[in-house]
């Protein structure tokens, strides 16, 4: 196929005026080194008085009510227990600035962090934690053919996307960078914002893969279709690609979901893993509290699916490829996807990562088709968190038709078998 080359630079709009710039993290701070082992994150209480829902004091943090006492109260806490602050970020959703301190060593991280939950200035305090991101991308180039997709011929794509196309839902995707300038994404972005180093966003593998499953541009003539091909992406950057896939962490990552309530996200993709972390828990509570979709991907190596997937109200979404997944998740396609990829490039892509970003597309269409939906209703549409013990039942794969009729409550595709199934639904 003729490669195509972009032409026009796509101008991002970012919320906030003068937000500070994250810390750059390198490489060599990815898993398995000594950085992020001798982090800890301390939280100190805004006051509420001075918080406004409609504020964005994540983009405008210098600005923020009593932003400079705290940080004054985070130097204090620092010095007093042999700590460097690192870096800060607000996170009014929970009412609360996150300071991230550096230890000398491991040891020291652990023992001050108990120190640190003992004092009354503290709000709480956790061990900074790693997470990766699921799903590998093949080094073969794909002429890229919709009818390649797994879920073009079993969603009935063409036809739901007569019926909706999840035009205007806000989907915040947060992984790594995503190339804003693909010719399958160009003006698909709404926001793009980094959270892991100062600048502009990088074009990373991972991150443009899930970006383009979820949203890639329809009828353009080339490439891929979207599941949800006109939904607005928040291009959130907080992992960062490194050789054997991405990594992020509890900062960025809580920066990042900070970040996407303050922007009104209606879907949150989370095609990543880690340990259960609470922070990031708080945060998602928040969020669906609030009537945001959560979709994340399923850890087979986990038996509760792993964190995030595994947190309440979250739609947990596992590949279709044999290994059995908890009860609570939901199915879909996994292995041969086609994507886009960095440098204007398409490639096939397998794992739950991507299982994931078409199940946060489909999300879309039905926000657009009800958008009254609350995320409890969007699981329990979706067939997923029916809270049966693991081995009693196995998940089926998502059959997106008599989804949309559960939902809708009327037909959209293959009306004889949506109907059917949607007569067997209890």
């Amino acid at each position: 196929m003729t490669r195509y080359f972009p032409w026009l630079l796509l101008a991002v709009w970012a919320v906030g005026r003068a937000a500070p710039a994250p810390v750059d993290i390198p490489p060599e701070t990815a898993p398995g080194t000594q950085v992020a082992q001798r982090q800890v994150l301390v939280m100190l209480r805004m006051a509420p008085a001075h918080y406004r829902p409609d504020a964005l004091y994540g983009g405008d943090y210098p600005n923020a009510p009593g932003r400079a006492a705290r940080r004054r109260v985070a130097s204090v806490l620092a010095r007093e227990h042999g700590l460097s602050l690192h870096d800060e970020w607000p996170m009014p959703a929970l009412g609360v600035d996150c300071f991230v301190l550096d230890a000398p060593d491991r040891d020291s991280a652990a023992r001050e962090a108990l120190a640190l939950a003992r004092d009354p200035r503290v709000e709480s305090v956790q061990a900074m934690q790693l997470f990766r991101t699921l799903g590998t991308q093949a080094p073969t180039r794909v002429d890229p053919l919709y009818a390649a997709q797994p879920a073009a011929a079993a969603w009935h794509l063409r036809e739901l996307h007569a019926q909706t196309t999840g035009k205007g839902v806000r989907v915040a995707v947060i992984d790594s960078g995503v190339d804003v300038d693909h010719p399958d994404l160009r003006g698909q972005v709404a926001i793009s914002r980094n959270f892991v180093g100062s600048g502009d966003a990088v074009a990373e593998a991972h991150g443009t893969a899930v970006a383009g499953i979820i949203a890639a541009r329809e009828g353009n003539g080339i490439g891929i279709a979207g599941i949800a091909p006109q939904a607005r992406l928040l291009a959130l950057r907080a992992c960062w690609q490194q050789a054997a896939g991405s990594a992020c962490s509890s900062f960025t990552l809580a920066q990042a979901l900070q970040f996407a309530i303050d922007a009104r996200a209606q879907v949150l993709n989370l095609s990543l893993t880690g340990p259960s972390d609470r922070l990031l828990s708080r945060l998602l509570d928040v969020a669906l509290r609030r009537g945001i979709s959560v979709v994340g991907a399923v850890d087979a190596n986990e038996r509760d699916g792993g964190f995030p997937a595994s947190h309440p109200g979250v739609v947990a979404v596992e590949g279709l490829h044999g290994v059995a997944p908890p009860v609570t998740a939901v199915l879909a396609p996994a292995d041969g996807i086609p994507a886009t990829l960095p440098d204007g490039n398409w490639g096939l892509v397998s794992g739950s990562s991507y299982a994931t970003a078409q199940v946060s597309g489909l999300v879309a269409l039905l926000r657009q088709r009800t958008p009254g939906l609350a995320p409890a209703q969007v699981l329990a549409s979706l067939g997923g968190g029916t809270g049966l013990p693991l081995g009693k039942e196995r998940p089926r794969a998502i059959d997106a038709c008599a989804v949309m009729l559960r939902t809708a409550g009327h037909c959209a595709c293959a009306c004889a078998t949506a109907s059917a199934a949607g007569d067997a639904a209890p």
